[in-house]
Formats: structure tokens, C-alpha cells, sequence
């Protein structure tokens, strides 16, 4: 039991040097006071395990630290904060666990700990109004919509062409085509406040930007490759890795399940490019372009 005792002591003061370090980064009055004000219960947590053990370790990786500020930095504090809210439910089950084992007065400071985690921090988490998230759904909707979209066409080119050069062509111009659609989609769509507090003009570039990103790296493998098989393989590999990231993302900021919500996205994919792939089979035989490029 002291064992348990130890480790939960030295999570819990972790994550009160991790608040700590995010509060020092931080430029956000009210987001100054919101980790400042999880910072403290995580230190009173630690206190109250401090006392139960025998010896705790208090000794925490710099390294550790500077990770989770690099994530704050990349994908922004409520991102972060989901992440260590994340692991704090794993330990809450652990604290459930063990409460039977401790006297009166323990069980019931405890029984408090664990409501300041269940209930008080992720209230403070949810006060954060961190401009990102305003423009996350747009963000992804440019990410997940080039993806099934640019994809497809690769595909459906893999029944008509054996040139890598026309069908990385083809995803570009398409993919062009398609960013200015959906940026002047999302920017009705923040204009006509179908979407709360989102500025139109950043709406529409955070949805254009992204997709023609998405867009150009999948296909450079087309620029890159002469056989259109490896090529679409290479360009189907990064579409994964494009899908894990925003699915992860999602699924942290969200609380979803991300193996349902990745594995749904893949199928997607994959049905896309297969239906696509066919069709394009069909109109290569049916229009003989395939049997023209093969000429040429």
C-alpha cells in the first residue's frame, strides 16, 4: 500500500510542476488564473499523499516538462490539459480502488481529492476560450475533406492513366479547385453565424489553407514516383498519418473514443478510393483512355 502511496504522491506533485510551467508560459490573465488555480488543488493533492507515504519522490523529469510545453505550443492548452485530465481519470480509479483501505478521516479527504478532479478541474478547463478551437472545426473539415476527395481521384486515375505526372496533376488542379470552394463554404458559413464567434475571413482561410496543404502532400509522391501503384501507396500512407493527427487531436479535445472514430476514418478512406478506383476502371474501358496513354 505505502508503494501505491508513493507513486500517487509523486503524479500528483508531475502534474502540479507541469501546471506550474504551463502557468509560467502562459500570457492569458484568465488563463493565468484558471492553471493557477489547478496548480494549487494539485499541490494539495500532493500534500495529503505526502503525508500518507513513507518516503515520496519528488524529483520530476525536466524532460517530461518540456514535452508537455511543447505540445501546449503546438497544439495549443486545451489540447494539453485533456491529456493530463486524461491520465488524472486513470488515477481516479486507482484512488477508488484503495479508499476502502484507508481510515475515516483519509477516506474522506480523499473522497474530496477525487471530487476536486472529477468535477473542479474539468470546470476550469472547460472556462479556457482558446482562439484555436473556434477554428478547429474548420481546420479539420479542409484536413478531412481533401483527404477523402483527393484521394478518391488518385484512385479513380489509377483505372485510367499510367502517368504519375497526370494523375499528381489531376489532385492538384481538383484540389485547387475544391480549397476555394470550401473557403468560400466557411466563409458563409462564420458570416451567416451558422458557427459561433468565428471571423469569416479566418474561417475561410483556416478551411482553404489546410485543404491545399492536405492536397499538395498527397500528391507529391505523383512528382516523385514513376510507378502510379507506388505512388498511390506512398500518397494513401500519408492520408493515414494526415487522419491520425486530426483524429487524435479531435478525440483528446472531444473525449472520444479515437480508436472508433480513427478506424471509421480509414474505412471511409479506403471505400472511397475503392468505389472511385472502380469507376475510374470503368470509364478507362469505357472512353479506351487508358489504352490512349499507353500509346502515347
Amino acid at each position: 500500500m505505502s508503494g501505491d502511496f508513493r507513486k500517487f504522491c509523486y503524479d500528483e506533485y508531475r502534474d502540479y510542476m507541469v501546471y506550474s510551467a504551463l502557468l509560467r508560459v502562459e500570457e492569458d490573465s484568465k488563463r493565468r488564473e484558471i492553471l493557477r488555480e489547478i496548480a494549487s488543488q494539485e499541490y494539495e493533492h500532493y500534500l495529503f499523499w505526502r503525508n500518507l507515504s513513507d518516503k515520496c519522490l519528488v524529483k520530476v523529469s525536466r524532460i517530461y516538462i518540456y514535452m508537455m510545453l511543447l505540445i501546449r505550443f503546438i497544439f495549443g492548452l486545451t489540447f494539453t490539459l485533456k491529456i493530463l485530465e486524461a491520465h488524472e481519470s486513470r488515477t481516479i480509479q486507482e484512488y477508488k480502488r484503495i479508499m476502502n483501505n484507508l481510515d475515516d478521516n483519509s477516506k474522506v479527504q480523499l473522497e474530496k481529492l477525487i471530487n476536486d478532479e472529477e468535477e473542479h478541474e474539468r470546470y476550469f478547463i472547460n472556462q479556457i476560450d482558446e482562439k484555436i478551437l473556434k477554428y478547429t472545426g474548420f481546420i479539420i473539415l479542409g484536413l478531412a475533406d481533401a483527404i477523402i476527395e483527393i484521394t478518391g481521384v488518385h484512385a479513380g486515375f489509377l483505372g485510367v492513366t499510367n502517368s504519375t505526372i497526370i494523375a499528381g496533376v489531376a489532385g492538384l488542379i481538383v484540389g485547387f479547385a475544391a480549397a476555394i470552394s470550401m473557403a468560400v463554404a466557411s466563409y458563409l458559413q462564420a458570416k451567416t453565424h451558422i458557427i459561433e464567434k468565428s471571423s469569416p475571413i479566418l474561417s475561410a482561410l483556416a478551411t482553404g489553407i489546410t485543404y491545399i496543404g492536405s492536397v499538395a502532400a498527397l500528391a507529391t509522391p505523383y512528382f516523385l514516383l514513376r510507378n502510379i501503384l507506388y505512388a498511390f501507396i506512398a500518397s494513401i500512407t500519408i492520408a493515414i498519418v494526415l487522419t491520425f493527427i486530426f483524429t487524435f487531436y479531435t478525440s483528446i479535445v472531444n473525449e472520444k473514443n479515437f480508436m472508433k472514430e480513427f478506424t471509421e476514418s480509414i474505412l471511409l478512406i479506403l471505400g472511397t478510393a475503392l468505389a472511385t478506383f472502380f469507376f475510374g476502371e470503368f470509364l478507362g474501358d469505357v472512353f479506351g483512355i487508358k489504352e490512349k496513354v499507353f500509346l502515347g
